[in-house]
């Protein structure tokens, strides 16, 4: 799918020749796309608006039908109210708009949407990646794929030069969006730690990265008591993972990215239990799905002077004769020990010990995303990914880097108080605290196994990874989340 800009200085028929326009209209007046409506339907624009019941409200879209004009089809698209436009408005219309423009059969599309007060390249960003990932159908497991029909070009009208310089990355970063959706839908007969190696392995060769891929030896070998403790009930072999993507030059920043790796969790002795969702947990590993689809638009994109780390520390959590027990004592690889109170907390321990490594890369900043909590979930619902860190300006970086990308991110206490709740009698520390502030605790213990003074920030991401129905720039199923966050942030630090 080709993505343009186009300075609109006139009649738009005398710029753009297509087949299916898009046109957006505020409530209730309509705004400028108003005049280009009634240009192309006459002055019974307004009997057929309230024929087909459109108030402009926000995602509510029509489509008028013109055999033998151009364009063929014409369709308007809801804004809302004026005053509550900005770009989250301008993702929503025009994924909605292309998920109409799809259905009608569109080849060549446009978009007149406004862009007034809007930065252009920003604008163009929006509009592009909100086609781009609206129009994402996953049908790999169907045996018979439902015909699905998307426009060749699509040319984004009112923004001209500036606008395009919005585009450069747009590609490379819906690319990773797609793959983080491909790796958390998948089954978890399918998406294994075998699986995301053999991904992380096509990344690295497509790209000329660099990939390191310890096995159960070398992650003894290491001490990493913890991770291990965690796969050791599962008959397929944990598989720690290390991509790295290098400038072509000096670099003068390096970042490691950490993603929870747990593509199955049973929820181990302590058995996830009907209405648990057990059958969901294939997206238990969310974060490292994210991380990965970031690598893969990081290393299309190439930033220069910017090195970045990814580590997953993947397994399952599966109940055997040889699964930890509530109960047993951990000791992670920085000799920390670990006293198992839930078994179902498993995946801080996979993170301690991917967090212990990452730390050992001596990094400028650390960022860990996680399915970590259901209690962040019931803080911030499913739209809203938690963010802890101790830095301020990592915290402030993060979410503008979610602001840019059209994810949202809300900042959440690191009270140290609260560690309280993870004393344990026989060891350092319990693996979960009480249930009040659930999601806190979680972020204190991730906390113990980073470097102190070390830039760090946890992203609870439990609630965002999946939709049970479309939503916005996302469709049921698996949304990607964090890739678009992660990429801006990334960016801009290399520009910075």
């Amino acid at each position: 799918m080709e993505f343009r800009c186009l300075a609109v200085n006139g009649p738009v028929k005398e710029v753009w020749t297509g087949d299916t326009l898009v046109v957006g209209l505020f409530a209730p007046a309509g705004g400028s796309g108003r005049h280009l409506a009634e240009e192309l339907v006459g002055d019974g624009l307004e009997g057929v608006l309230h024929r087909r019941r459109f108030e402009a409200k926000p995602g509510q879209s029509i489509t008028l039908e013109r055999p033998g004009d151009a364009p063929a089809s014409l369709i308007l698209v809801g804004l809302g109210d004026p005053g509550e436009f900005g770009l989250d408005a301008l993702r929503q219309a025009s994924a909605a708009a292309a998920r109409t423009a799809a259905a009608a059969g569109a080849e060549e599309l446009a978009l007149w949407l406004p862009v007034e007060g809007l930065e252009p390249a920003a604008a163009a960003a929006a509009m592009a990646e909100a086609v781009r990932l609206g129009l994402y159908a996953d049908q790999r497991f169907k045996s018979e794929a439902e015909p699905q029909s998307l426009p060749s070009r699509v040319t984004l009208l009112g923004l001209g030069p500036e606008g395009e310089a919005g585009l450069a990355h747009v590609a490379a970063t819906c690319s990773g969006v797609e793959l983080a959706r491909r790796l958390v839908a998948a089954p978890p007969n399918k998406a294994t730690p075998q699986s995301l190696a053999e991904e992380a392995a096509a990344i690295a060769d497509a790209f000329g990265l660099e990939l390191k891929v310890l096995e159960r030896d070398d992650c003894e070998a290491l001490g990493m008591g913890a991770y291990l403790g965690v796969a050791q009930g599962s008959d397929l072999p944990p598989k720690f993972i290390h991509l790295t993507y290098r400038p072509a030059g000096a670099a003068t920043r390096r970042v490691v990215l950490v993603g929870k790796g747990l593509t199955f969790d049973s929820g181990g002795y302590n058995l996830k239990t009907a209405g648990s969702q057990i059958e969901m947990m294939k997206y238990d590993m969310g974060g490292s799905a994210a991380v990965l689809g970031a690598a893969r638009a990081i290393a299309e994109i190439r930033p220069a002077g910017l090195e970045v780390h990814v580590i997953v520390a993947s397994c399952e959590n599966m109940i055997s004769g040889g699964a930890i027990h509530p109960g047993d004592v951990l000791t992670a690889s920085n000799g920390k020990t670990i006293e198992i109170n839930n078994t179902d907390a498993e995946g801080r321990l996979t993170l301690a010990d991917a967090l212990v490594y990452a730390c050992g890369l001596e990094p400028d900043a650390i960022v860990d995303l996680a399915t970590l909590t259901g209690a962040c979930v019931i803080a911030l619902g499913e739209e809203i990914a938690g963010l802890w860190s101790p830095s301020d300006g990592l915290a402030e970086a993060l979410l503008a880097a979610g602001k840019a990308g059209g994810e949202d991110l809300w900042r959440m206490p690191l009270r140290g108080s609260y560690k309280t709740g993870l004393k344990s009698h026989i060891a350092d520390l319990k693996n979960t605290g009480p249930r009040p502030g659930g999601s806190i605790t979680a972020a204190l213990f991730l906390q113990d196994f980073v470097s102190k003074g070390l830039p760090w920030a946890h992203l609870d991401i439990a609630g965002t990874v999946w939709s049970d129905k479309a939503r916005g720039l996302d469709p049921a199923g698996a949304t990607g989340f964090g890739v678009r966050t992660l990429v801006a942030w990334l960016v801009a630090g290399a520009a910075a």
